[in-house]
């Protein structure tokens, strides 16, 4: 019995350490999901500001604002 109890508890272990190690694993993924969304959403807003920089250059250009 007590060679049984054992077992079961060894397996309890293993099975333990395999689901941690899975969260570990899609902790991992989704932080890196994350700094990815990031890094594109840091070079999209960096587009659409050169953009309108560009625009607003444009006007000025347009209007003879520009120095």
């Amino acid at each position: 019995m007590a060679d049984n109890s054992q077992k079961m508890s060894y397996q309890a272990g293993e099975a333990k350490g395999q689901a941690q190690e899975k969260a570990s694993n899609m902790m991992d993924k989704a932080s890196n999901a994350a700094q990815s969304a990031k890094e594109s959403m840091q070079q999209t807003c960096q587009q659409v500001k050169e953009k309108a920089q560009g625009a607003a250059d444009a006007v000025k250009d347009a209007t003879g604002m520009k120095n």
